[in-house]
């Protein structure tokens, strides 16, 4: 018999009230705002409010090297949190909000799947509370400003050729990527050349998840740098008197959204940064809530510990003052042979015949990604445990191999059966896990400091994470990073945007390639936001859709409900 969907799956699930969620994790009943019955927004002063009570155990889980299917890392988290009550613990889940493209397009939502997810599925996945509507128009308020300041005479003599603040949308659409704005009648602007990037992708989104509180949040959108004049100094949205506007559209969206599991697990889900442009990590404000709420807070890093795990240690560590406690790598046996170099897995496409094979020497060829990732947690100084995310068609033999490597190793390791069982098929991972927290030496680091170079950063991690022999930097990135320092940016965490589907800039270079070098193209500055990030290989800032994308399937039925969404 067939698995019934996710979707399936999330509607036989019986939901309690929200506010009993809320008063679980000792959130008093006048800082829950219920958006319906199972859904609420807090408010911010919970922070204060919990301040006095213990501290969670504070866990990120991240993964290798993910196929362009994902790895299952939502899942795990949500099915790792389900698992703590089943060994005594009480546990708070932190993750990310579905972005419209991807649920539209070829990845799907972000609320897990299986028997590990968070609920009211559709709820989550389609708009929430609306908060990535308010990024969207928060953005877009800024860039009309700007627009008009041109038009009105431009007294900050920006440089329109010069100008780094483009508008967004939360929709997958190519042929948006450019655009020119202001043609027609004299009226309707002043024409220059644009273009339009994915909502996930905003520095308004990035500052929203890294802001510690609401006058934070409003500093934070006042430094935003929207371009620069001929002289090159560069022009803010504070100076634009357009920081105000966008902090009041903003400001309910600021305040975390709490669900639950399958399982009535307390989930905060909130902000929701691409993984391979901006920090890719959920909420500052959600996590400095949660770590008061239970035994441990778990929260997920986008993509592999090489991206996401990264930012979080030396982006989003440094904002909260908060100190991971261990780190989950997720791994699963078809993304370990992907990176034997042996098999190619396409998005939207049938996995290979082959791959589905009994091979325990294909996931040993590709163990070398999971070995790095492993030590990427490890430079940090931070107890990594390996979760073998086991999907129907792997084999004993082949976890076998991943056990062995990580014993090698010296990690914890654990199969998990989390997607088809629940909590309980994840207890050997929590058990792993609260073993690892409550060692953890207390050695956590920084990779770098912020008063080094830029490019001493980005050196740093492209040798030390990616395994890089070095970094080759445009004219037009090294003349950037140069203003940047000059103009007093320096001090600022870097964000390397590169390809998530290799250590390297290379998408094609699979398992942990040496030998290679880090390209940087670009480099851009989300002042606000708080970090550089240098644009390596060819990035996209708007995805497009494919040609079997999931909004082909989704729909309404006769009786008026969702079909088709994953």
């Amino acid at each position: 018999m067939a698995m019934p969907s996710a979707l399936e799956i999330a509607r036989q699930a019986k939901l309690k009230p929200v506010a009993e969620i809320g008063a679980d994790i000792g959130v008093p009943p006048w800082l829950i705002e219920p958006y319906g019955e199972h859904v609420a927004k807090i408010g911010l002063a919970a922070m204060e409010e919990l301040a006095d009570r213990p501290k969670a155990r504070y866990v990120v889980v991240t993964a290798i090297t993910p196929t362009p299917l994902g790895e299952g890392k939502t899942t795990t988290t949500v099915g790792l949190g389900q698992a703590m009550r089943h060994i005594g613990r009480r546990a708070t889940v932190a993750i990310r909000q579905a972005s419209m493209g991807p649920t539209f397009g070829i990845k799907g939502g972000a609320a897990g799947g299986g028997y590990s997810q968070a609920v009211p599925f559709e709820t989550l996945n389609l708009h929430l509370t609306g908060d990535m509507h308010a990024v969207t128009a928060a953005h877009n308020q800024l860039a009309a400003m700007i627009d008009a300041h041109l038009y009105q005479g431009n007294a900050l003599g920006i440089d329109p050729h010069n100008i780094s603040w483009r508008r967004v949308l939360d929709v997958n659409d190519r042929a948006l990527r450019n655009v020119v704005v202001g043609l027609g009648a004299a009226a309707d602007g002043v024409p220059r050349q644009s273009g339009f990037d994915i909502t996930a992708a905003s520095e308004a989104m990035a500052i929203l998840a890294l802001s510690v509180s609401l006058q934070d949040m409003r500093a934070r959108l006042g430094r935003i740098v929207v371009g620069y004049t001929k002289s090159g100094e560069p022009v803010t949205a504070e100076q634009l008197q357009a920081a105000g506007a966008m902090t009041v559209m903003l400001r309910e969206a600021i305040k975390p959204n709490l669900l639950q599991t399958l399982e009535n697990t307390p989930v905060l889900v909130h902000a929701g940064p691409f993984g391979n442009i901006a920090h890719g990590n959920s909420s500052v404000v959600a996590d400095l809530i949660g770590i008061h709420t239970g035994d441990f807070l778990i929260t997920e890093a986008g993509f592999g510990a090489d991206m996401g795990a990264e930012r979080f240690f030396n982006i989003k560590c440094r904002v909260s003052g908060l100190v991971p406690d261990a780190a989950v790598v997720v791994a699963t046996v078809r993304a370990l042979k992907a990176h034997s170099g042996r098999h190619r897995i396409v998005a939207g496409k049938p996995l290979p015949p082959a791959l589905l094979e009994e091979n325990p020497a294909d996931v040993a060829a590709g163990a070398a990604n999971l070995r790095k990732q492993v030590e990427n947690v490890r430079l940090h100084g931070v107890t990594p445990v390996v979760a073998i995310n086991a999907m129907p068609e792997d084999f004993e033999s082949e976890h076998a191999e991943i056990r062995a490597v990580a014993e090698e190793m010296g990690v914890r390791s654990a199969v998990c059966r989390h997607f088809t069982e629940g909590g309980r098929g994840a207890t050997e991972l929590a058990e792993a896990v609260a073993e690892a927290a409550e060692e953890q030496p207390g050695g956590f680091r920084f990779l770098y400091p912020v008063t080094a170079s830029l490019r001493e950063k980005i050196e740093t991690i492209a040798k030390r994470v990616y395994g890089a022999d070095g970094v080759d930097y445009s004219s037009k990135a090294a003349e950037q990073l140069a203003a940047f320092e000059r103009n007093g940016f320096g001090e600022l965490p870097v964000c390397v945007a590169k390809t998530q589907l290799s250590l390297s800039a290379d998408p094609k270079l699979k398992g942990a390639p040496t030998g290679h070098r880090l390209p940087v193209n670009e480099v851009r500055a989300s002042v606000g936001a708080g970090f550089i990030y240098p644009i390596c290989g060819d990035m996209r800032t708007m995805p497009g859709l494919a040609a079997n994308s999931a909004a082909t399937r989704i729909d309404i039925d006769a009786d008026g409900q969702v079909v088709g969404l994953s």
